[in-house]
């Protein structure tokens, strides 16, 4: 007999692969089939359609924040190359992932996206406007620097890089968008030129981000 954590794995890891499936369309009926499980037993843990994708993208961006955020492990030393290859991770996750273009474009519309969304760039601001003050305090940043203002036109910046790169007929290399978008943030951070850019697609490259199987 299923547990009830396991259950709502289940339905989740389905009904991503049904909006996968059918381009950012749900049903209910087809997510329990995929799942195994009575269409009852999949509202009574997600209330509705809307409760479920909800679930769907915030697993989505919990699996972000592993890779790129909060479980993120640089493997160089040094701010600048630390915060590129957290650029390279994030790209590399979101190339990888096969339900990142439905998040990023024809589910993003959607209220109940909207607010996970909104919930998760609140907690990237926050965390990113603590980097930079640390980077400021440690000589790294400039000090005239906003770092709320900035670290917002950073991650706006970012999202419509690879927004445009997902969208694309043909996908820019992502070491390339990588480094177009490291040479946006050094702009923005007013670092010294060259900055964490020199060899940068041959001693930055993003790592392997392998989408887990459902």
């Amino acid at each position: 007999m299923m547990t009830t954590i396991g259950t709502r794995e289940r339905l989740i890891r389905a009904a991503e692969k049904e909006l996968i499936r059918s381009h950012g369309h749900l049903e209910m009926q087809a997510v329990a089939k995929r799942a195994q499980v009575s269409v009852g037993l999949a509202y009574h843990h997600f209330g509705s359609k809307a409760g479920l994708i909800a679930a769907v993208v915030e697993a989505f961006y919990s699996r972000l924040d592993e890779v790129a955020f909060k479980g993120f492990k640089a493997r160089v030393e040094g701010w600048a190359g630390r915060e590129k290859q957290r650029i390279a991770a994030y790209i590399a996750f979101h190339y990888d992932h096969p339900f990142a273009p439905l998040v990023i474009g024809a589910l993003s519309r959607a209220p109940e996206v909207l607010d996970v969304e909104t919930a998760f760039t609140n907690r990237q601001l926050a965390a990113g406007a603590l980097m930079l003050q640390a980077a400021q305090r440690d000589g790294v940043v400039p000090n005239r620097i906003d770092p709320q203002l900035t670290i917002a036109l950073m991650i706006g910046g970012i999202r419509q890089a690879l927004i445009g790169a997902l969208m694309s007929k043909q996908r820019p290399n992502p070491g390339k968008l990588t480094d177009e978008i490291w040479a946006f943030m050094a702009g923005a951070l007013r670092l010294p030129p060259g900055t964490g850019t020199e060899k940068a697609a041959m001693d930055v490259q993003p790592p392997l981000v392998k989408h887990r199987q459902r």
